[in-house]
């Protein structure tokens, strides 16, 4: 993705995440000169439990039809998560475009509280997993939404209308886009490890390699490495 690309798709996205009355924290609006310089000094946190801005085409260079965009706004540690106690929990606001594909993937250790906040409806298809860890194309797929468990058959597609949510644990595949609309969704979750947690049913990545056609109006999580 070129960079011009990517500074006009956070744009975008930030207006539409303040038309719901979502708020971005402070940090989201540095510039990289001020990113860089707080790191350094007193938010090293931000760039060690990768907080920010986050816009991926899955490395297939076809956004607005396989992509997602998302801002970690919290995030614990796995090792707090191992020992039991700290900060175990991370949160996310997303956009997923009006037929926008989020593709089919799994996470060995996070559980998740994926949340229609406003917009379209939100569709996810389902697959339980084998004891190999595979898509399981014939088990069902059991899933608590919004505190009432419901069973589906593998591969059904469950439609969430604003305010609904459903809660994924490890193993459970999902795919996800918008459906009428672009969809303002809500992830609260165990705590999140984009660099190892994501399992893909096909080959694709998780991070997008941008074309630097200019500079950037605020920094990726997945720039942190090159520019921090």
């Amino acid at each position: 993705m070129e960079r011009s690309k990517v500074n006009e798709i956070l744009l975008e996205g930030d207006r539409f995440i303040r038309s719901f009355g979502y708020v971005m924290p402070p940090f989201a609006y540095w510039s990289p000169a001020e990113m860089k310089r707080r790191v350094n000094e007193d938010s090293a946190l931000i760039r060690q439990s990768r907080l920010g801005w986050d816009i991926t085409d899955y490395g297939q260079g076809k956004f607005d039809e396989l992509g997602l965009f998302l801002f970690t706004v919290r995030n614990g540690s796995v090792d707090d998560l191992k020992a039991g106690r700290g900060m175990l929990y991370a949160e996310k606001i997303m956009i997923s475009r009006k037929d926008q594909i989020s593709p089919m993937h799994m996470h060995a250790l996070k559980s998740e509280d994926i949340i229609n906040r406003g917009g379209g409806k939100l569709v996810l298809e389902l697959f339980s997993s084998t004891p190999d860890g595979q898509i399981d194309r014939e088990a069902p797929v059991e899933v608590l939404t919004d505190g009432t468990m419901r069973k589906l058959g593998a591969g059904d597609k469950l439609s969430l209308s604003p305010g609904e949510s459903v809660t994924l644990l490890p193993g459970q595949w999902h795919a996800f886009w918008g459906e009428g609309g672009d969809v303002l969704i809500g992830e609260v979750s165990t705590v999140n490890d984009d660099l190892t947690d994501n399992i893909f049913a096909e080959p694709v990545g998780r991070f997008s390699t941008i074309v630097e056609d200019t500079d950037p109006v605020h920094l990726l999580v997945a720039d942190y490495e090159n520019f921090l």
